[in-house]
C-alpha cells in the first residue's frame, strides 16, 4: 500500500528531530454547503534540524519513531 503524503506548516520546531505540522483541509458541509475549513497536527522526524516555523513542507508515513512520531519530513 502506498504511503501518504500530506502538505503542511510548520508550527513548532522547538525538539530535537522533531517538527509539529499543522495539515488543514477544507470540504463542503454536506448539509449546508458552506465550506469549513479543519486543521489537524502532526509530530513528524526531522532528522537535521533544518526545518524552522512557517515552512511549508511535506510528510510521508513511517514506521513509528516514537511514541508520537509516525511521520517524517521529505524535501520541500
Amino acid at each position: 500500500m502506498p504511503k501518504r503524503i500530506l502538505q503542511g506548516v510548520v508550527t513548532s520546531n522547538q525538539n530535537a528531530q522533531t517538527v509539529t505540522v499543522s495539515i488543514e483541509r477544507r470540504f463542503k458541509h454536506p448539509l449546508l454547503q458552506k465550506t469549513v475549513r479543519k486543521s489537524k497536527k502532526y509530530r513528524a522526524h526531522d532528522e537535521n534540524n533544518q526545518f524552522k516555523v512557517g515552512d511549508t513542507v511535506r510528510i510521508q508515513e513511517c514506521p513509528p519513531k516514537s511514541k508520537t512520531k509516525r511521520w517524517e519530513v521529505i524535501a520541500e
